[in-house]
């Protein structure tokens, strides 16, 4: 496995990996849904690069930057094991020389949901990955379905810029208490992390509803919202059940839909969603 810090030592370990090439962008402290990405991307092409980068951009100003995870050493040892070939980690001034000066806004796809919730937040993924596209110049990239609108706006970006790169979404994987797996997940208390089951019970009884034959998005919206209700540590931030193209809010229900929500306990906030359709 070759490990490249500069933008310089990612090009020369390109210059001899074998081509397909699958890239995996993460933000490090990898688990088994990062392992799911780079089995996939093992599986579908000859080589496969990762990269390890907490991403500044997509971070506003009251986020947990700081507090985001991070152990270089054991990620290292993870893709080793995972049979990486590239593991590109760089320094931020790799990513974002001296003037850089560019920001790539995706349009209506980046608005609702996390968008609003996170003012510019998308901004800073799809610049972040545009970079990364552009440098690794792979035939495919591999993101997790949990993040979906995250990989409803990358896609987009990648097919109005003409990147070569094709964006793959890939199941989200759980816990067997059915936790969608996340990094943030290692900042929740015993009692915080119990307690958080309750994304995927909201999750589950709306779609059960939905699968009982009600249409009406109001009524998916409120079931999700009363399963939330029970559990006391959590917050709610948002609950939605949208378009699965649009991602707009749907009086009901007569095509693909996407479940999502966005919960905080104590200062940790995590998002899940369920597919309908």
């Amino acid at each position: 496995m070759k490990l490249a810090r500069t933008r310089a030592e990612l090009q020369a370990a390109l210059a001899g990996a074998a081509r397909p090439l699958g890239l995996v962008p993460t933000m490090g402290w990898l688990h088994d849904g990062h392992r799911s990405l780079i089995e996939r991307s093992r599986r579908e092409n000859r080589a496969t690069v990762v990269s390890i980068f907490v991403n500044p951009r997509q971070f506003g100003s009251s986020e947990d930057l700081a507090r985001y995870p991070r152990d270089e050493a054991r990620d290292l040892a993870i893709c080793a094991a995972e049979g990486v070939d590239i593991v590109f980690a760089p320094p931020v001034e790799e990513v974002y020389p001296a003037g850089f000066d560019t920001t790539v806004s995706v349009g209506a796809i980046a608005r609702p949901l996390e968008g609003a919730a996170r003012p510019g937040h998308f901004d800073g993924v799809a610049t972040v990955v545009a970079v990364l596209f552009g440098l690794v110049r792979a035939e495919r990239a591999y993101f997790g379905q949990k993040d979906a609108q995250q990989v409803m706006v990358i896609r987009r970006m990648a097919l109005d810029l003409a990147m070569a790169t094709e964006v793959l979404s890939c199941p989200t994987v759980r816990e067997p208490d059915g936790l969608a797996l996340s990094s943030r997940n290692v900042r929740l208390s015993p009692e915080q992390r119990a307690a958080a089951t309750v994304l995927h019970r909201a999750l589950v009884a709306a779609r059960t509803l939905h699968e009982r034959g009600e249409a009406s998005g109001d009524a998916l919206r409120g079931e999700m919202r009363r399963v939330l209700a029970t559990e006391p540590l959590a917050r709610t931030e948002y609950v939605s059940c949208a378009d699965a193209r649009t991602l707009l809010e749907l009086e009901r229900v007569e095509g693909p839909a996407l479940l999502s929500l966005a919960v905080l306990f104590g200062t940790v906030r995590l998002i899940d969603n369920e597919p309908l359709g």
